[in-house]
């Protein structure tokens, strides 16, 4: 069972969102689309509608026009609308209007904690998520003519060919998750995680970067997106032994950990038992 469900690339989550609340403070203008006219406006409960010639499309307390784009001969505005919380992303709405038909709208992601990116291409919008270690998600695909339908799977995958003397610690963009692009660190991580990978994934997303202990071995804690001080996690590694430690807190006194405790050096253990006591 997934502990958090997030965004396409949940360490941005706070970044993006942070950004919105200036954003939504400057009115949207008339957006002149089909012959009509889709506004966002603001209700007396604060809520913001999105309509069309007056007609209601969507509503919720964020909205935002993105662009208008052309599939095939069909003008499609797309909009970001959701709650505004920092727990979830934006919903996709999809605005049109079919030949000879009234004005369309679809709604996606709303039930997923968002929508993923959106890549647009000659005749389709497809939507692509971002997934974590261990994890395989679903490549969605919306058309005018046949709607939202499944792609295909898109699963994670290491760099191929990578090895334990490639990793550097200063090139890891999303912090000490990215040890999991390493196909040697990942084909190790799958034979102590197992099916938690993905669980225990999660529980870096948020992080402060690596730090190096006097053996050479590198580490570093983080948390799930937004609930940090829960199922916060560990994760050491050693290129020159090439082994891993994993440590995840639980509902027990001591935390999760892959390999069990008494296989850890002292070092890192103390490391870890530092880095999860400061995050209680």
């Amino acid at each position: 069972m997934r502990l958090f469900s997030r965004l396409a690339a949940g360490a941005l989550i706070s970044f993006g969102l942070g950004g919105f609340a200036v954003a939504q403070d400057e009115k949207q203008a008339p957006i002149p689309f089909e012959g009509g006219t889709l506004t966002i406006t603001e209700n007396a409960d604060q809520e913001k509608i999105v309509a069309f010639d007056g007609k209601e499309l969507a509503r919720n307390y964020v909205a935002y026009f993105d662009k208008i784009v052309d599939l095939a001969g069909v003008k499609v505005a797309l909009f970001d609308v959701g709650d505004g919380g920092n727990a979830c992303g934006l919903a996709a709405v999809l605005v049109w209007k079919p030949k000879d038909g009234d004005i369309q709208s679809i709604s996606i992601g709303a039930d997923d904690c968002g929508a993923p990116p959106a890549a647009v291409t000659e005749n389709s919008i497809f939507f692509v998520p971002y997934p974590l270690p261990g994890e395989t998600l679903p490549v969605k695909v919306w058309a005018p003519d046949t709607g939202l339908q499944v792609h295909g799977d898109l699963t994670y995958a290491p760099q191929p060919g990578t090895d334990w003397a490639d990793l550097d610690p200063q090139q890891f963009v999303d912090g000490i998750i990215g040890a999991f692009r390493n196909e040697a660190v990942y084909k190790a991580a799958q034979k102590l995680l197992g099916s938690d990978m993905t669980n225990f994934a999660t529980s870096l997303m948020v992080n402060g970067g690596t730090e190096k202990m006097p053996s050479g071995v590198f580490s570093a804690s983080g948390c799930i997106p937004h609930a940090c001080g829960t199922y916060d996690g560990f994760m050491a590694v050693d290129p020159k032994a090439k082994k891993l430690y994993f440590a995840q807190q639980s509902d027990q006194p001591e935390p999760k950990a892959w390999p069990a405790l008494g296989e850890w050096p002292a070092e890192i253990r103390d490391t870890m038992n530092s880095a999860l006591t400061a995050k209680q």
